[in-house]
């Protein structure tokens, strides 16, 4: 990813900008339209304030707008800081990491939550692999709340709520769902159905009921939340804006996503997400080996 291609120019962002347009003909013609219809320029900065550590409008060089019931994937470097903003309310955003030196590792959702005593993520927290590093952690958080035990929506889940709607006959209007969703990224990178882990859900809150079920609170995403994900080590990131599984909304839910690339300061001693818990200062450690002299030696 070249940063000097996909930086914004003189204030615009990167789908309004003629130089990424044309140079990525394939997605900057259809992102801007979406940029245009969906955001008006006051709008979007009341939206996308620059709030939290190290995101300042001079330091994002990329930004995009990822339409409701789509997906999308790519690679992050370590110590790049990636911003999710539910920009109308109401957002679900699925996504699963991998190491992409070794896809073998990948997210793992129960570690993550029972290493750091909680149900629920939020700032402070990390999200750890199997190998026990850690991919990222929240460095900011405007929600409060995002799931990762009830995993994805399915075709036969979305079938029987919203009616089965193909890309065929509807085009871009189709019902895609979070699992098929998942398996169109992780194909391109060789991975398949096995390769699936339980995933995230940002933006969705789904409690524990008295009995035991799982409740989800469709009020939990607000208009303009965002949450800042600060990269620890090179990940493969795929995601979709498909709906939560409990979610049931009488319409199927197309609730757009922005995105926002920014460099991330450097981790200091007293990082908060780094302190929050004893274990994400061996999970740190861990990483930081990893990046010492795992990545070297594989010629990262």
């Amino acid at each position: 990813m070249s940063r000097s291609r996909l930086r914004p120019r003189d204030g615009l962002p990167a789908w309004e900008n003629p130089e990424f347009n044309a140079q990525h003909s394939s997605i900057g013609g259809w992102w801007g339209r979406v940029g245009r219809a969906a955001y008006g320029r006051a709008a979007q900065a009341a939206l996308l304030g620059t709030g939290g550590i190290g995101m300042t409008d001079s330091s994002v060089f990329y930004e995009t707008v990822i339409e409701g019931g789509k997906h999308w994937s790519l690679t992050v470097r370590g110590g790049i800081l990636l911003r999710l903003t539910d920009t109308e309310g109401g957002a679900n955003v699925g996504m699963l990491f991998y190491n992409p030196q070794n896809t073998l590792e990948r997210y793992n959702a129960p570690d993550t939550l029972k290493c750091q005593h909680t149900f629920k993520l939020t700032k402070g927290h990390c999200l750890y692999s199997d190998m026990g590093r850690i991919f990222c952690s929240i460095v900011e958080d405007t929600n409060g709340w995002h799931d990762t035990v009830c995993g994805n929506s399915t075709k036969r889940a979305v079938a029987e709520r919203w009616g089965e709607k193909s890309y065929q006959a509807y085009r871009n209007d189709w019902t895609q769902n979070g699992h098929d969703a998942f398996l169109v990224e992780a194909g391109k990178y060789g991975l398949g159905r096995r390769d699936l882990a339980a995933n995230v859900n940002w933006f969705s809150k789904a409690s524990v009921a008295e009995d035991g079920s799982l409740m989800f609170d469709p009020a939990n995403a607000k208009v303009g939340a965002f949450v800042d994900l600060r990269f620890e080590m090179d990940t493969l990131v795929l995601l979709h804006t498909c709906p939560h599984p409990l979610d049931t909304a009488a319409e199927y839910p197309r609730k757009p996503l922005n995105i926002r690339l920014s460099e991330a300061p450097p981790v200091t001693a007293d990082d908060f997400c780094k302190n929050s818990r004893p274990e994400n200062v061996r999970g740190f450690a861990n990483t930081d080996l990893y990046r010492q002299c795992g990545c070297r030696a594989e010629g990262v």
